[in-house]
């Protein structure tokens, strides 16, 4: 075929794919138009999960997720709103906010006061930080309680201490032993492990590498003495208003899309370096 023949045929086919592109995006935006305005709350210091960036701008993975839903729902237009913790769990129950995000776990607590959509945005990886030195005996949780089980006191208001009741009620042969503490988190946790007074301090493995493996982490020092292991992942859930039936239904059809298509695994790799999706277990 004649080169300019070629070259015409390309100009039309590129003018015409930019004309569908354009079209569609004004289409989306129209639709975007008449959509209803979801106030989604979001911690600010919670990296990766959900922060603001330099530029202050919402970002992280949860934010990144709920982005990608919110491209999949027209009747929806979602808005980001950087809030403390707090204002975040008031803002959902009393409606000011349709939803939030915040890494959140399940707790029986939360499923009294919020609405828990079936599918979770995202996924903490939690693990054993111990002592170096115990290596060779310690490979899993599975070990650790065969080993001793003598773990760092856990609050039994988190969602922590519950994680390790189901451990025991399935490992009754072997349990760990859950002490309860009066705080949620106990300062002296890496130290009181390294002294011998536990064998294994319960914690994410994302608070492990900032804390500890990071250069700048204030237990960098401990680096070399302490090593970890990841237990599992446990999902992260937005939390809905209980009036917002439909809104979470539509956000579950929009989740499953999202995993089929790859998209939430890309996220996850882009965010955490790995798909931490692959730790969770029914």
């Amino acid at each position: 075929m004649n080169r300019k023949i070629i070259n015409a045929v390309s100009i039309l086919l590129i003018a015409g794919l930019s004309s569908s592109v354009w079209a569609a995006k004004k289409k989306d935006k129209k639709a975007k138009s008449k959509a209803r305005i979801v106030h989604v709350a979001h911690t600010v210091t919670n990296v990766p999960y959900d922060y603001l960036n330099e530029k202050g701008e919402a970002d992280g993975f949860e934010i990144a997720v709920l982005k990608a839903v919110d491209e999949l729902l027209p009747q929806y237009e979602f808005k980001f709103n950087g809030v403390s913790d707090d204002e975040l769990l008031i803002g959902i129950e009393t409606g000011k906010y349709q939803l939030g995000t915040k890494g959140a776990w399940v707790t029986e607590e939360r499923k009294k006061k919020f609405l828990i959509p079936n599918e979770p945005v995202g996924a903490s990886v939690i693990g054993l930080a111990f002592r170096t030195s115990d290596a060779g005996k310690i490979h899993d949780i599975d070990s650790f309680a065969e080993y001793s089980g003598k773990l760092i006191p856990i609050s039994p208001l988190s969602a922590q201490f519950a994680l390790i009741q189901d451990y025991n009620k399935a490992h009754s042969a072997h349990p760990i032993e859950l002490v309860p503490s009066d705080v949620f988190d106990i300062n002296d946790s890496y130290l009181w492990v390294l002294e011998g007074r536990y064998d294994a301090y319960l914690v994410l493995k994302l608070s492990y590498e900032k804390n500890v493996i990071n250069e700048n982490g204030p237990y960098h020092s401990f680096a070399d003495k302490l090593s970890y292991v990841p237990y599992k992942g446990i999902p992260t859930w937005p939390l809905f208003n209980k009036a917002e039936s439909d809104l979470a239904a539509a956000y579950d059809e929009a989740i499953r899309t999202l995993k089929s298509n790859g998209t939430i695994k890309a996220l996850s790799l882009k965010y955490f370096g790995q798909d931490v999706f692959e730790f969770v277990t029914e």
